[in-house]
């Protein structure tokens, strides 16, 4: 089956992308959750449109992407929560807290899309997170939890 990508898929493609996938994987998870769109010969002006927002969305070039992670990881960013006794937290931090803050410390708006948090952040204190800034550079930051 051959599919259109309008979002990134880990180890399949980036947005825009024409990828062939076994029909079950294509039918069953990639179409009914947004993640790809069956390919037609006019969704040639769907692609140019995927492209055209991703090269807006991320950051604009290999150099770029390099002064953006050094900003990111020599300063600690710190996010406030709600939290009860012992330092547990009502809910979790989400990705679009975290995107805020590092909003805030870099001075460039960062994808929510691009942030991996490898387990749910539970707890205050200081925990890593990575943020993918272009295909061949990610950045590991020090993500602080403090009460509000």
């Amino acid at each position: 089956m051959k599919l259109i990508l309008t979002q990134e898929v880990t180890g399949l493609g980036a947005p825009g992308d024409v990828v062939e996938v076994k029909d079950g994987y294509g039918r069953n998870y990639l179409v009914p959750r947004g993640l790809a769109l069956k390919w037609t010969r006019g969704g040639e002006k769907q692609i140019e449109s995927i492209k055209a927002a991703r090269a807006t969305r991320s950051v604009r070039d290999l150099g770029h992407a390099e002064e953006v992670k050094t900003k990111l990881e020599a300063q600690s960013v710190s996010v406030k929560v709600r939290s009860g006794a012992g330092g547990r937290l009502f809910g979790a931090v989400t990705v679009g807290e975290i995107a805020d803050a590092l909003a805030e410390i870099s001075g460039e708006k960062v994808d929510k899309r691009t942030i991996v948090v490898t387990n749910p952040i539970k707890s205050l204190g200081t925990h890593e997170v990575s943020v993918k800034l272009h295909d061949d550079v990610s950045a590991t930051v020090a993500l602080n939890v403090i009460p509000a």
